[in-house]
């Protein structure tokens, strides 16, 4: 596509970064959170089961306390009926809260499974109703890591990280309603110790966010420099520049590994820290609560009277001290995987940022069906530009009469694929009209617009696929025969028998395992199984040799009787016989007649028709 646009480089877009504020994370997770309430029944149940679990898990270390308390203090007898009793309890707790958590994480990660399939789906659904403008301007590799990349990133934090936030809180708050019942003065450690977390956290959660979204940004132009470079490289190595681009690739490399190492860093801290203060707040609870339990021996035996909130059983210890590594471990838990919430954060922001794109602008409000085509094309003073500064078509008028074939030549940067542009709707005009049968085609369906042309462009496309998939790819329902036929007619049969399994010989990638011509040709005859009343060739036979240029050349004529054909020409010998030639310079129609005509008033034409023989 000869796009004359200037479209934002990845370096203006690195330019363009910005932290995510909080607002923007709010509206991130809230979208996240639609994803889960579309299967609302399923996280009800994950819910319950969760709950149950944890309830479970709490519950066992207050029986392990009255299991401890059976035995009288300083006396060592033993009411072993209660200890079985509490311990066989405990057992089954933990064994149901087990079993609960497992069928808990397999419920999520399959619930995961279907948000990312669905989040998936939808962002590749809207890319298809992209303009081609956006693909203009965005790496294909970047598209790729939103798909890949970072929708897998959102998935990993729904199926873990959700669960663990979820679980940790009912911990967290059980853990706390526990430790309120057995001692409130034991409890007093972690006023001090809790907000020393909190704001430790906090405030490397805050520098990390930013450091996660640019390794998110930096990662994507890796993968979209990579994609690039992987697909040129017969060029690359055609001109030796293998040292240049692993050079350019490394920088690269540095900068997204400077960026992971960034966003890492400044998390990978903030666990061994929490964990710290967690292991010293667990040391005064265990000073104190020993201190009280001294208390509590010389409140039994009399020598000393102690105020009840000042004492503690040995069982009672034991449970607070289970408890607070409950209430202390989720903070920790929950530092260590802040990176990873940090990360799929961005992730989902960047998804979403897509999925946000403007798509293709509707067609407008009573826009017909183009049914019944005779494939009169007029352009009258059409004026176009990729961007406002940059008019690229500035006042072009043609006709195309019913049947012609309408050739467009020029210099490089004329505008010629730039009017085909037009002529699809891939993108709309500034100023003009553009009529198909007298029609406007800004009231004709986008979909029946482009149903009425055919494409064969220079770049050929072809997918991995049979062969008869590939030729039948424009039409449904067609049949062996038809491919045939068409294959005929673009002189690719024989090649194709040719072939271990004939039509049904599976191409791989683009198909290349198979010459560009042979890729050109069934394109071709892609296009001539399409049947479509207007034809547009955008040198369409620049990859094939002469001798077969000259019988694709023939069938094409016969393919194009009664059609109206628009032919983009490099090579100036392929369209002696076009019925009207346009002359293209600087986005104007400098010249227009046919080939003879031309070439009588010895201009612009002349002068570009005789430099290919010159030369």
């Amino acid at each position: 596509m000869n796009n004359s646009k200037s479209p934002q480089t990845k370096k203006d877009r690195s330019a363009s970064y910005a932290p995510q504020s909080k607002a923007s994370r709010s509206r991130v997770l809230k979208r996240v959170a639609k994803y889960l309430l579309a299967h609302k029944p399923t996280v009800i149940l994950c819910f319950i089961m969760m709950l149950v679990s944890n309830i479970l898990a709490l519950a066992a270390p207050k029986l392990s306390q009255k299991a401890i308390d059976a035995i009288e203090p300083g006396v060592g007898a033993v009411m072993f009926d209660k200890v079985f009793l509490y311990c066989s309890l405990m057992i089954a707790f933990y064994l149901v809260s087990g079993i609960l958590s497992y069928l808990l994480a397999i419920t999520m990660v399959r619930l995961s499974q279907k948000i990312v399939y669905t989040m998936r789906r939808q962002l590749f659904d809207h890319l298809t109703e992209l303009p081609v403008g956006y693909f203009d301007t965005h790496a294909t590799g970047e598209i790729i890591s939103r798909i890949s990349y970072d929708i897998d990133t959102v998935n990993a934090s729904l199926s873990h990280d959700l669960l663990q936030i979820c679980a940790s809180t009912v911990t967290v708050l059980g853990s706390l309603a526990m430790m309120i019942s057995i001692s409130p003065v034991l409890l007093s450690v972690f006023v001090i110790t809790v907000p020393m977390s909190i704001i430790y956290t906090k405030h490397r959660s805050g520098k990390a966010r930013p450091l996660f979204k640019r390794r998110s940004q930096k990662l994507g132009e890796l993968n979209g420099y990579a994609e690039e470079m992987l697909s040129g490289q017969k060029t690359i190595k055609a001109y030796g520049k293998e040292s240049v681009i692993t050079e350019r690739f490394d920088e690269r490399n540095l900068e997204a590994v400077n960026a992971y190492y960034a966003s890492e860093h400044h998390t990978a801290v903030v666990g061994p820290t929490v964990n710290f203060i967690n292991n010293f707040s667990l040391s005064l609870v265990t000073m104190l609560g020993g201190i009280f339990y001294l208390f509590y021996i010389l409140n039994t035996t009399g020598e000393m009277s102690v105020l009840p909130m000042f004492t503690i059983t040995l069982g009672g210890v034991s449970a607070f001290v289970q408890y607070s590594r409950k209430f202390a471990g989720p903070i920790n838990e929950f530092a260590n995987i802040i990176s990873e919430l940090q990360s799929a954060c961005a992730a989902a922001e960047k998804v979403f940022a897509v999925i946000d794109e403007t798509p293709e602008p509707p067609d407008a409000e009573g826009a017909e069906e183009l049914l019944t085509v005779s494939g009169e094309v007029e352009l009258q003073n059409v004026r176009f530009g990729y961007d406002e500064s940059r008019v690229i078509i500035k006042d072009l008028s043609l006709r195309a009469e019913k049947g012609n074939i309408i050739a467009i030549v020029g210099p490089t940067g004329a505008g010629k694929t730039t009017i085909i542009n037009l002529l699809m709707r891939f993108y709309d005009i500034d100023g003009g009209s553009i009529t198909v049968d007298g029609k406007e085609i800004k009231s004709i369906t986008r979909d029946s617009l482009r149903r009425a042309y055919t494409m064969v462009l220079q770049e050929t496309w072809l997918f991995h696929g049979t062969i008869f998939e590939n030729i039948t790819y424009g039409k449904e329902g067609a049949t062996r025969e038809d491919a045939i036929r068409a294959a005929k007619m673009a002189h690719i049969h024989t090649y194709i028998e040719s072939l271990p399994d004939g039509y049904d010989t599976v191409l791989s990638d683009d198909g290349v395992n198979i010459s560009k011509g042979h890729k050109q040709l069934i394109t071709i005859a892609r296009a001539m199984l399409a049947d479509a009343p207007m034809l547009i060739l955008d040198e369409a036979t620049s990859n094939v040799d002469s001798r077969t240029e000259q019988r694709i050349q023939a069938a094409m004529y016969k393919l194009m009787e009664g059609r109206t054909c628009f032919v983009i020409a490099h090579r100036l010998s392929t369209i002696q016989n076009a019925d009207t030639i346009l002359v293209v310079k600087e986005g104007n129609v400098i010249e227009q007649g046919n080939h003879d005509a031309l070439m009588a008033q010895k201009g612009f034409y002349f002068s570009l028709y005789n430099s290919q023989f010159d030369a």
